[in-house]
């Protein structure tokens, strides 16, 4: 019955365009072409959006390949040398306005610049044996250098590990506090932000530091 009555009022819709078809055929015609060109249109931003993204990721994996790294080539760079990789990979992830401050008046920053998100950061680089361990005093003087530059961000990148009390003072002054094993990630294509989702992470326990004092005789 149900069937039927579904046949019988297709029946009559045909009828029905048949009948109107001179009246009706300009508003399907239109339906018909807004369709068309909303679909063209939809596919055309849905195709630009995907060569843009490749286009984006290939120019990323480029600048990685071109910009990388070993952990044991930096190891061996001179002071400067590591501001200017620090510098280099806040470029290639989108910041702006990257300058090296480093030097002997340079209030307690090495590399200042912008986010991709617009904030500025300010970024101590410290290039120390991977059996060295960064003291809170450096977070400290990090922290006035944040406030003398009226930074959004501040930053510390190093060689090695924060001691315990170190590490406790970046999470709870809101410092990024990049050591090794973070350093190695962000080298190898992480961006400096997404290291903000681990902060406070990652250094390794004991046994690990034991390794890297077996390795450097230190």
């Amino acid at each position: 019955m149900q069937l039927k009555s579904v046949a019988v009022g297709g029946s009559l819709l045909l009828v029905l365009l048949v009948v109107f078809w001179s009246v009706v055929w300009p508003y399907v015609t239109g339906t018909l072409i807004v369709g068309g060109a909303g679909a063209a249109g939809w596919w055309l931003w849905r195709t630009d959006r995907l060569v843009r993204g490749r286009d984006s990721l290939w120019r990323h994996e480029d600048a990685v390949k071109a910009g990388h790294r070993t952990l044991a080539e930096v190891d061996a760079m001179t002071g400067t040398e590591f501001e200017e990789l620090v510098a280099a990979l806040c470029r290639r992830d989108g910041c702006a306005d990257v300058r090296r401050v480093g030097g002997a008046n340079d209030n307690g920053a090495d590399v200042l610049g912008r986010l991709p998100d617009g904030r500025s950061v300010v970024i101590q680089c410290k290039r120390y044996a991977p059996s060295s361990t960064i003291a809170s005093r450096e977070l400290r003087d990090l922290l006035g250098a944040k406030v003398h530059f009226a930074a959004d961000l501040a930053v510390f990148v190093t060689t090695t590990r924060f001691s315990r009390p170190s590490e406790k003072f970046a999470l709870q002054h809101g410092i990024l506090a990049v050591h090794r094993d973070h350093l190695g990630l962000w080298n190898n294509g992480a961006s400096l932000l997404s290291l903000s989702e681990v902060n406070g992470q990652g250094q390794g326990d004991s046994r690990h530091r034991a390794r890297w004092k077996r390795a450097y005789g230190k």
